[in-house]
């Protein structure tokens, strides 16, 4: 296993379950392969779920995360098992995305970072949320 690897836990490992909550703890990390170049990372998760604080009904959404890395990149993974822990968290939408950005920013601190949640309508209107960092 390369000093790049040693870190990750989920990576080749055949656990097939996500946790059962949202939590940090959940994203790895590893170095980034050019530190001192500026490029975007662009993730897409076209299967994204939570559940309404109030009805409990479930909230549909393709969520797009894009970043550029400082010091580390975020393992895909890992980030797999983040995001659909959602799927039984109660969450409003507006909260669900600044969370991501915010837990993304806190273990791998990006230079830039946009994710956004374009929900299923509901009730005959459709939800985008869209966070930047920094904010501009």
């Amino acid at each position: 296993m390369s000093e790049m690897t040693e870190d990750l836990t989920l990576l080749g490992d055949s656990k097939t379950r996500p946790p059962a909550s949202p939590e940090r703890s959940i994203l790895e990390t590893f170095p980034s392969p050019k530190p001192d170049r500026e490029f975007w990372i662009q993730l897409n998760f076209n299967e994204f779920s939570s559940l309404c604080p109030v009805t409990g009904q479930p909230d549909g959404a393709k969520l797009s995360i894009a970043y550029v890395p400082g010091e580390k990149c975020v393992e895909t993974k890992s980030l797999k098992f983040y995001l659909n822990s959602f799927r039984n968290h109660e969450g409003f939408n507006e909260a669900i995305v600044n969370r991501i950005a915010d837990d993304l920013v806190a273990v791998c601190d990006p230079l830039k970072l946009e994710v956004r949640g374009e929900f299923v309508p509901r009730g005959g209107i459709q939800l985008t949320v869209e966070v930047t960092h920094p904010p501009e």
